[in-house]
């Protein structure tokens, strides 16, 4: 009679993949995070730019003059642009001291709610001034959210990246505006194909905004499941957070928000020109804007992929080299971007978007999250990037459509004033370009030489530690995949 071996176990698994799969796990989820929420942000952001363009100009601002009531209803969708940057003060304050995680939710629920009732909204037929003063309470609503969405989500892929992957990890905080621009525009492109004109006038236009209490509730169920970086969580601990952190930044990261404020003046305006001053000239000068739509469609779509294209490129090229190309760039083909939409032929649209969107402005935007972060100190850098951000972004984003329908008017029903008011600011975000810290190509310019270091200070990221070979990072370095966690960050 045989006497069966015993079969030994399996050998357990190395400490060492069992960590590099929680590390793995931890960044994807992260990088969903910034990417689904902030999608879903900025889907309830757009939705008005959209509808301010489309429908609230009838439905909120009805006058005997056309310009008039479009004036007015671009300037509700400017005014959240001036509350942004208290929005941004306020979570850049708490975020902080109590960390980003806490603020990131806030905002996305405040966000939801905002959307959710301007889609319940009854119009001035109905409720006259009173229905013009709620639809301008819940867009500040939407300002002070938006204004503390963005420093929060950015940081929190930066903060979790590699050092030599920052722009790669920020740049699906800065896709969600693409994926979100591209729900908006889509959701209202499918109710005006499904409706007739008159429907939609009625009540169409209100469905986009109804679904966002759907996708604010997804949103909310990935966020709760992300933490706050290791550099922050071990500044709280070690009790280092600033006690006022935005007067610290204005005393010790000016250089920083004025820097970051002129990278902020060319890249909005473009954008608010190509999503949401085009479907009115479109509309004005050539009787359609749903080819704007589309060519919208188009880009947005396509800016899932160059956004974190241009973030690895910056990773290994430059931020400063990328934007003072593209800043130059968009000065330039301004000009004739204007000329094809007053003569060209409207098919050919979206190819052109595929320059002035995906080149010009996502190679702007794209690394924006990682080079805002680099040009601060962790104790300050929501603060300092949720300021320099949100006050560039007013006269810039905000203020565009109001400024391009005026210069419209001012300059014979020629575009002219309007590319030249674009080449100017063009020309501040080169100088800001040239101003601000890279240390991609320059270690040593950022902030206490060591932007991804808990307090600002220490050796560059990629810096091999002392006693180490030139040219090789010891195990455990910063930048270097000595242990497993270094090893997976590696392969994300």
């Amino acid at each position: 009679m045989t006497v069966p071996r015993p079969v030994a176990p399996p050998p357990p698994a190395p400490h060492g993949s069992t960590s590099v799969g929680r590390s793995l796990l931890r960044k994807k989820r992260v990088l969903s995070s910034a990417f689904v929420g902030t999608t879903i942000e900025w889907y309830d952001f757009y939705l008005y730019g959209t509808a301010a363009a489309l429908v609230f100009n009838k439905q909120f601002f009805p006058s005997d003059s056309e310009l008039g009531s479009l004036l007015a209803s671009f300037a509700t969708f400017a005014i959240a642009f001036f509350v942004r940057p208290l929005g941004g003060i306020v979570a850049g304050h708490l975020g902080d001291r109590i960390g980003r995680k806490a603020l990131l939710v806030a905002s996305l629920l405040t966000m939801g709610v905002a959307s959710t009732l301007i889609g319940a909204l009854p119009t001035f037929a109905t409720a006259g001034w009173f229905a013009v003063a709620a639809l301008v309470a819940l867009r500040l609503l939407q300002g002070l959210s938006a204004g503390a969405e963005w420093g929060g989500s950015a940081l929190l892929s930066v903060e979790h990246a590699p050092a030599s992957r920052r722009g790669l990890f920020g740049s699906f905080t800065q896709i969600g505006s693409a994926a979100g621009m591209l729900l908006a525009t889509g959701a209202f492109a499918l109710v005006q194909l499904l409706l007739t004109d008159e429907q939609f006038q009625a009540f169409g236009w209100r469905l986009p905004f109804l679904a966002s209490a759907l996708l604010v509730a997804i949103g909310l169920l990935i966020r709760l499941g992300v933490d706050d970086a290791e550099e922050f969580r071990e500044l709280r601990a070690r009790d280092e957070v600033a006690t006022s952190p935005v007067r610290q930044v204005l005393r010790e990261g000016r250089r920083g928000v004025l820097v970051t404020i002129g990278l902020r003046t060319v890249q909005p305006a473009l954008y608010s020109v190509l999503t949401v001053y085009t479907l009115t000239y479109l509309a004005d000068r050539r009787g359609d804007s749903s080819a704007g739509l589309i060519a919208i469609l188009v880009a947005s779509a396509v800016g899932l992929a160059s956004g974190p294209f241009w973030g690895w490129l910056s990773d290994r090229w430059g931020r400063r080299r990328l934007a003072v190309v593209s800043a130059a760039a968009t000065a330039v083909l301004i000009w004739p971007y204007f000329l094809f939409l007053d003569l060209g032929p409207l098919v050919l649209l979206p190819l052109v978007y595929l320059v002035v969107m995906n080149w010009l402005h996502d190679s702007i935007y794209g690394p924006q999250a990682a080079w805002f972060a680099e040009q601060f100190p962790v104790h300050l850098r929501y603060s300092g990037v949720s300021l320099g951000y949100q006050v560039g972004t007013i006269v810039s984003g905000g203020m565009t459509p109001f400024i391009a329908a005026a210069l419209l008017a001012l300059g014979g029903g020629s575009p002219w004033l309007i590319c030249a008011y674009v080449g100017v600011l063009a020309a501040l975000s080169v100088v800001a370009a040239l101003a601000a810290a890279d240390p991609v190509t320059d270690p040593a310019s950022a902030p206490g030489s060591g932007p991804g270091s808990a307090s600002g200070s220490g050796p560059a990221p990629d810096a091999p530690a002392a006693g180490a070979p030139a040219g090789r990072t010891a195990p455990g370095a910063a930048g270097g995949p000595g242990r497993p966690e270094e090893a997976a960050d590696a392969l994300v």
